[in-house]
């Protein structure tokens, strides 16, 4: 038994709402009454049941409670409000299941407690998928509101990596060798970004194995071209000989380790070097943050110096650019916000600053050093007496070293459920490197940065935009 009876039903009712919604007064409920309806399971579903339970994610175990109020929306309605709920999940459930539910009234308790039976079964399989009781406070008198009258769910996580994506509607995809994708995380990323719209992959890998990984895991590649090699190295080597030939317009990693796949990226003669020191980022969609909140490098480069920090600035900042942030302001951070001897990271810090100061990095808003907290939190640099554009408002954060950032990454993502889209900037083209920990959202994310970046590349040639 769950106790719901602090949840606002009507706050509920924005999973896919109707544009009128009916209140059923109590008086107007009768013992047997029943109201069928269908809808297919979505991924705003999925979000807000990962919100009520604590649990993200599409389809665990907390469909039940989120299918259940989905059930009884207009059943007596946004007015009640829902005090406990007991049902048992028959079957798993995935985003995109079409539901036929029914809500029937099976008994009422004066003044306005109705308690309701409730059962859902696929729509294309009859398959029952719940069934359960839900008891709610029904309201005393009908309404009619339309979905402008409710108050809205806010589902932070994620939405701003959303919105990225959905930026991308409309463009021409990126042509994208993936290379090496010998495994079912990142054939399935390459096959669902295509269905995304936001690449034509080229795989680029031994073909026996590529067929069998897409066997295996029920993967259609049938449309997308096949260039067979036959190991991994091959693999990088002959996507590096693609995009110098400008027969693609990004590259994604796949089952290769990315420094094999990076040693060749950076080969003097075969590379895809520009004269600009290569460098990641992640764009991570932090719910506590007012911002989408970059941070370099936490992947490739280990310890830089201050010349590799100017280039890995400099190419966060025209990412920043990319994604419409006019003059992003940069965080540069180290553990103190004075500069000190006993510290390089500070020195480096000033120096940058400096170099903002005589246009060597241009395009952004640079301060530092500041410490994490004052770069992040205005209230924390007011208390330390920090005057400054960019401290409690960076748009990039630019650590001292790898393992700072790499640290950094995974403390939001794992304490803040954070969601940090990865792209490596400063070669010839974009590169996609995604995880086989990424979740769906975040692997598409990555590419639409990917994407973003190619339009942009398109339209500096063209003379557009």
């Amino acid at each position: 038994m769950i106790n719901a009876g602090a949840v606002a039903w009507g706050s509920l009712v924005l999973m896919d709402a109707p544009l009128n919604i009916s209140d059923h007064a109590y008086a107007e409920l009768a013992i047997g009454q029943s109201v069928t309806s269908t809808r297919a399971f979505s991924v705003r579903d999925a979000e807000i049941m990962s919100v009520l339970s604590g649990t993200p994610g599409e389809g665990k175990g907390w469909n039940n409670f989120v299918l259940a109020l989905a059930a009884a929306e207009n059943f007596p309605g946004p007015g009640s409000i829902p005090v406990a709920l007991e049902i048992g999940l028959v079957k798993p459930l995935t985003v995109g299941t079409r539901l036929v539910t029914t809500t029937t009234v099976r008994e009422k308790r004066p003044p306005d407690i109705v308690v309701l039976d409730i059962t859902a079964r696929e729509a294309d399989s009859d398959q029952a998928v719940l069934s359960g009781r839900v008891t709610v406070r029904a309201p005393a008198q009908a309404r009619r509101l339309s979905s402008a009258d409710l108050p809205d769910v806010h589902v932070h996580e994620h939405l701003r990596h959303n919105q990225l994506i959905h930026r991308c509607a409309g463009l021409k995809p990126a042509l994208t060798a993936v290379v090496h994708p010998c495994d079912a995380a990142s054939l399935t990323a390459a096959v669902e970004a295509a269905q995304a719209g936001l690449i034509l992959p080229v795989l680029v890998g031994p073909e026996a194995k590529i067929r069998a990984v897409a066997a295996a895991e029920n993967l259609d590649i049938g449309a997308f071209r096949l260039v067979a090699v036959p190991h991994s190295h091959a693999a990088a080597a002959e996507a590096m000989a693609m995009a110098r030939r400008g027969e693609i317009d990004a590259l994604m990693k796949g089952s290769l380790h990315t420094d094999e796949l990076m040693h060749e990226v950076v080969a003097p003669q075969t590379g895809l070097a520009t004269g600009r020191r290569i460098s990641h980022a992640y764009l991570f969609d932090v719910a506590a943050y007012p911002r989408p909140l970059m941070i370099t490098d936490a992947a490739i480069n280990i310890a830089p110096g201050l010349d590799d920090k100017r280039d890995i600035c400099q190419n966060a900042i025209d990412l920043a650019h990319v994604l419409g942030i006019a003059r992003p302001k940069v965080a540069i951070l180290s553990a103190v916000e004075t500069v000190t001897g006993k510290l390089r990271s500070t020195l480096d810090a000033a120096a940058l600053c400096k170099m903002a100061d005589r246009d060597q990095i241009k395009g952004g808003e640079l301060d530092g050093p500041l410490a994490f907290d004052n770069a992040v939190s205005l209230e924390a640099a007011r208390t330390k007496g920090i005057v400054s554009p960019v401290a409690g408002r960076a748009d990039i954060l630019l650590v001292p070293d790898l393992e700072a950032g790499n640290m950094l990454a995974k403390q939001l993502t794992f304490f803040d459920g954070a969601d940090g889209a990865g792209i490596v900037l400063g070669a010839r083209l974009p590169i996609i490197l995604t995880s086989r920990a990424d979740p769906p959202r975040t692997r598409l994310a990555s590419v639409a940065l990917a994407l973003l970046l190619v339009e942009a590349s398109r339209k500096a040639r063209t003379g557009c935009g």
